[in-house]
């Protein structure tokens, strides 16, 4: 499951903003590493998925990663796609035009790896 924006700003402004309420703590259920991949940080959920960002034009998406050697449980991609796309929709509504979430196994970008 991808979770698919098109955006009526620079997809790059948009995850700047992102990175920077995080910086802020206006964001305090999320951060991100060294390569732009987003996670929770709540106890519960810290690190057992990442997002990575890619865009092109006016899309955004957000492809899900794994733990490597450890397949992602159902419970895990759900709760990580409810909780990211709800923060999105809360900070970000007024510059998406439209949102989409693929199902599992479905985008190319998304890991394959669940169980």
């Amino acid at each position: 499951m991808a979770i698919k924006l098109k955006v009526s700003i620079a997809p790059a402004v948009i995850l700047a903003v992102l990175k920077r309420k995080i910086d802020n703590k206006e964001i305090d259920t999320w951060e991100y590493d060294e390569e732009g991949d987003f996670t929770h940080s709540a106890s519960q959920w810290k690190n057992k998925a990442w997002f990575t960002p890619i865009y092109k034009d006016d899309i955004l998406e957000f492809g899900i990663l794994g733990r490597k050697e450890i397949k992602m449980t159902m419970m895990e991609y759900s709760v990580y796609h409810g909780r990211f796309s709800e923060m999105l929709l809360n900070y970000f509504s007024n510059c998406i035009v439209s949102f989409e979430l693929t199902t599992p196994y479905k985008s190319k970008i998304d890991t394959d790896e669940i169980e």
